[in-house]
């Protein structure tokens, strides 16, 4: 598409209606598949109870901190990823922006698949459809994996053709409808339920036979294991993912806020409203998995599949059907992975969706039926076909451990090394928050979180056990050269041809806003070129002495 830069201001940003959208928003994208199939999993097998020791240093030194900068950045310079990272850090800045939305492309175009799985599984609840093999049913009957060994593969599946589509149907009709009539409206009820539904579950399986010895297995404490590193980062790691953080979903979720919001509060609620979740999850999952070892007359570590998708559905399904009253329970925890899948891909796509929104000017529901309507398609033909989990499992590996951690490690670095807005974004938003953030926040967002998400990076790819060193999941290299190595290379190609794209309306016709300490001249964007929305919004914020949500 060629166009060219007009002199004109961008149209006046969608706003959420209040911070109790905007909070329960942050949380349904922040609360997704991984709080549920992945956390307990991982604690239980880095020292249990000890795990929650390095789970709870690492949100309070990058998890929060990593989030507070998206907050700041989105917030302060009024743009999706590429727009605000563009503001503050110039071309290079947009180019990390760019990758961020990439990755979602990426991240959205399989999670919509794990998503139909989940909405099947729901349906098939109510009669435990999967039966006594779960295994077999998942892999044969419903996934129908090919059993010669192919890799890859065009022969669709009705069964799970059929629900990806209704899937990418529904998440469209949200995200036209618009931030507050679409996104917000379906977070504000999506949420709730999905809590009560968990809390549902949990108590239920707090009290089936064995649950003790599930949740001893869980939090029992091996302190030994602090001893070793790989706990650390394994911390660190699922701090980092769950938050969504890094890839562009806080930063263009808190560009919605209005410019005088409270900040670091509603990050605060967000930060360990997910961390509740998560452990709450793990005490389901645990006493859940204590009750299906009761049942099979073994030890719970003696169990397999205790995390990922085949926790979800293999396991969870194998212990439905011991179970009394085995249909709800199944409902129960299928129902609440949609809603947690299904408010974490709206906010994924909403990254996208600003992203090319801001750059070529398009209306939300061009975007929305044109770009999304594209990125249904290839996710149909990719995952749609009985070798979907294969390229599913690739495909995540390489977006989450090397695009997430490298674009987080290329947006610290660069925001905050070589531009040096520390006490800028500091300032901004210690100006508008309930509390001040200041040079504890810098440190542990400049020093700590990109050394340590580095160190993450380098192993993951130089390791022994690392992506170069061994391909990946035993796969055959070419099959991990297209689908892994060849997604990452699809990124940064795509990063950098958006890049070299024009804009539709001239991206530097703004003012950040308040004036704060540590600000630098040479970011500063030219006042009297500020655009009439642009400027009429910063007048009224700049003139209004009430605040928003408590921020002063």
């Amino acid at each position: 598409m060629t166009q060219t830069t007009t002199n004109q201001a961008a149209p006046a940003r969608a706003e959420w209606t209040g911070q109790i959208g905007f909070i329960l928003s942050a949380i349904g994208s922040a609360v997704g598949l991984g709080n549920i199939w992945r956390f307990p999993g991982v604690a239980y097998e880095n020292g249990g109870g000890a795990f929650l020791i390095p789970y709870l240093v690492a949100l309070l030194t990058a998890g929060i901190p990593i989030l507070f900068l998206d907050y700041a950045i989105g917030h302060r310079f009024r743009g999706s990823a590429p727009l605000a990272l563009r503001r503050i850090a110039g071309k290079f800045g947009e180019g990390i922006g760019w990758f961020q939305v990439m990755i979602c492309v990426f991240i959205a175009i399989y999670y919509t698949a794990v998503l139909a799985w989940a909405g099947s599984y729901f349906v098939f609840s109510f009669d435990l459809k999967w039966g006594k093999d779960a295994a077999g049913f998942f892999t044969g009957d419903y996934l129908q994996m090919p059993t010669d060994g192919s890799l890859f593969s065009l022969a669709f599946v009705p069964s799970v053709l059929i629900p990806l589509v209704l899937m990418w149907v529904v998440t469209l009709v949200v995200l036209g409808a618009g931030v507050v009539k679409g996104v917000q409206r379906l977070n504000v009820i999506a949420i709730p339920l999905l809590v009560v539904g968990f809390l549902i579950l949990v108590v239920r399986a707090l009290f089936l036979p064995g649950a003790a010895e599930g949740l001893n297995a869980l939090f029992t404490p091996d302190f030994a294991a602090l001893a070793n590193p790989s706990v650390w980062v394994a911390a660190y790691s699922q701090i980092f993912f769950s938050l969504s953080v890094a890839f562009g979903i806080m930063l263009t979720y808190s560009s919605y806020r209005r410019r005088r919001s409270n900040l670091t509060t509603p990050g605060l609620v967000v930060a360990f409203g997910n961390s509740s979740f998560e452990i709450l999850a793990g005490v389901g999952v645990f006493a859940t998995l204590g009750f299906f070892a009761h049942q099979q007359g073994v030890a719970v570590g003696e169990l397999q599949n205790l995390s990922g998708p085949m926790l979800a559905f293999v396991t969870f399904p194998a212990i439905a059907v011991e179970m009394p009253g085995g249909q709800l329970f199944g409902a129960l925890f299928f129902g609440a992975l949609t809603l947690a899948g299904l408010t974490s891909l709206i906010s994924i796509m909403e990254v996208i969706l600003a992203g090319v929104m801001d750059k070529f000017g398009l209306s939300r529901k061009r975007a929305v039926y044109g770009l999304g309507g594209v990125l249904a398609v290839v996710s149909v033909v990719l995952f749609g076909t009985s070798t979907g989990l294969i390229a599913l499992d690739t495909i995540d590996n390489f977006a989450n451990n090397i695009g997430i951690v490298g674009s987080a490690v290329a947006m610290t670095i660069t925001v905050l090394w070589i531009r040096r807005s520390g006490r800028e974004l500091s300032g901004h938003l210690s100006s508008l928050s309930t509390f001040k953030v200041g040079p504890a926040w810098r440190f542990f967002v400049s020093l700590l979180g990109p050394v340590v998400l580095g160190y993450m990076l380098l192993v993951t790819v130089l390791g022994p056990d690392g992506l170069i060193a061994k391909p990946y999941g035993g796969y055959a290299p070419e099959y991990v050269a297209v689908f892994g190595w060849g997604v990452v290379a699809a990124m940064l190609l795509g990063a950098v041809l958006l890049t070299a794209s024009p804009w539709r309306y001239d991206p530097d016709r703004f003012t950040p806003w308040p004036d704060v300490p540590g600000q630098r001249s040479t970011l500063r964007l030219n006042p009297a070129r500020t655009g009439t929305a642009e400027a009429a919004a910063v007048a009224d914020a700049s003139a209004s002495g009430a605040t928003e949500g408590g921020a002063r």
